[in-house]
């Protein structure tokens, strides 16, 4: 009995051993089983046991595109005045509607005009009394002149005496004493004239100093006249006039920043940058004048702007620093609707690529420099190819190597697709 007892106990504790062992082997079979049948569904299906991925699909097109370039540009004034005050004082009135259209000589702003009208007509009562002064030299000239002609007939009579006295002398028909007085006579009559001759010359200067007198009295009112025209400040040009930066009562001078800014807005100019290197192909690209080439000017607002453009000219140097060159163009602006501090691209057709092959932008993906793009072909089954971009037209892509015309990218959905899954193409819409 005790040995039958014994024997039962043993087999209940080996039976509670065994059965956790037992489990586990059951979950083992299940789980592979499962496995199994995971993987079978995975080899006829989707990439890891997933179905197979819905992807927009484009096909290359092949033809004949425009090559453009685009740069991006900054609008401004043909012309760009500044109405600086070129004398000191104060702003008395302004003459024009901020932002309006002006003409040229059209008065703006106007300085005091007191100061210098004073100085104006201290500047001519100056020149009135130079004009006196010469005056006064010229009649001395004249009244020298006379005194002149005077001593040398003088002289003349007495030179005659001298000469007549002397044979009379040697005939002692006169005394010697008569033929002394005749010959001093003579000599003081001489030194009469010599004397007159001086005056002739100092009036003569006095005429020339009186004359350098008149001139800078004349200089002096000019400069007056002139001060006086520059307190009324004038548009030099045809043009849109700027926001006034100084307001009536302010002190203005040469040191003042401008009052107002005038800029011929038609046509306007496109100012954009280039690089050294872009420069130089474009420039010897056969075939091509740029000075005729037509231009579009791409709004900020993404709009076309409806006159063409044509390039103006280039700077006249390369900047060190960045390695581009600034170039200008010309559109026609009729009613000054664009604006100096715009921002704008420029666009130029620079020639045609015949049969460029075309897909989306979005096909293309981009990995440490190397271009990449989904190809399906007719099973359905996706490769990921190397391609080598080329120019871009519009939201197309030209590809110089590593597709063929009638391929089949994946457009959307690049993401989802491996080499050598299955995929379900559909057609790619019209998005970018």
């Amino acid at each position: 009995m005790s040995s039958h007892l014994t024997m039962k106990n043993l087999f209940d504790k080996k039976t509670l051993i065994l059965l956790p062992v037992l489990a586990g082997l059951a979950i083992v079979l299940l789980t592979s089983g499962c496995t199994s049948n995971a993987s079978a569904t995975g080899e006829s299906g989707g990439r890891g046991g997933f179905p197979p991925a819905a992807v927009e699909v484009a096909t290359v097109e092949q033809k004949d595109i425009p090559i453009s370039r685009e740069w991006i540009g900054t609008l401004d004034g043909h012309v760009n005045a500044p109405i600086k005050a070129q004398v000191t004082g104060y702003l008395l009135r302004q003459n024009y509607i901020e932002g309006s259209f002006v003409r040229k000589d059209q008065v703006l702003f106007e300085i005091d005009p007191g100061p210098f009208q004073a100085a104006v007509d201290q500047a001519l009562g100056q020149l009135a009394q130079a004009n006196g002064q010469l005056a006064q030299a010229k009649a001395g000239l004249i009244q020298a002149r006379a005194n002149l002609g005077s001593s040398e007939a003088n002289q003349h009579r007495t030179q005659l005496d001298a000469d007549r006295y002397a044979p009379l002398a040697k005939e002692q028909a006169v005394t010697q004493q008569e033929v002394d007085n005749a010959n001093q006579n003579n000599l003081s009559a001489v030194a009469q004239v010599k004397a007159s001759q001086a005056a002739v010359e100092t009036a003569k200067a006095q005429i020339e100093a009186a004359e350098a007198g008149v001139k800078a009295a004349q200089a002096n009112v000019d400069t007056a006249k002139y001060n006086l025209r520059f307190t009324r400040l004038v548009s030099p040009i045809d043009g849109v006039a700027g926001m006034a930066a100084s307001q009536v009562g302010t002190l203005v001078g040469p040191s003042s920043q401008a009052v107002t800014t005038v800029s011929t807005l038609d046509p306007i100019r496109a100012n954009f940058t280039v690089s050294e290197q872009e420069y130089l192909g474009f420039t010897h690209q056969s075939g091509i004048e740029v000075s005729k080439l037509p231009l579009d000017l791409i709004l900020s607002d993404g709009t076309t702007y409806g006159k063409k453009g044509r390039f103006f000219f280039a700077d006249r140097e390369v900047n060190q620093n960045t390695g581009s060159i600034q170039l200008t163009a010309l559109f026609p602006n009729p009613g000054n609707i664009l604006r100096p501090g715009q921002y704008a691209k420029v666009r130029a057709v620079i020639g045609t690529k015949q049969g460029a092959l075309l897909i989306p932008q979005r096909a293309v993906t981009e990995l440490q420099g190397s271009y990449q793009v989904a190809v399906v072909d007719a099973q359905n089954k996706a490769a990921i190819v190397t391609v080598k971009p080329g120019d871009r037209v519009g939201t197309l892509w030209v590809i110089e190597d590593g597709l063929k015309p009638g391929d089949r990218v994946v457009a959307e959905g690049v993401q989802k697709v491996a080499p050598g899954a299955t995929v379900i193409p559909q057609a790619a819409s019209g998005k970018n």
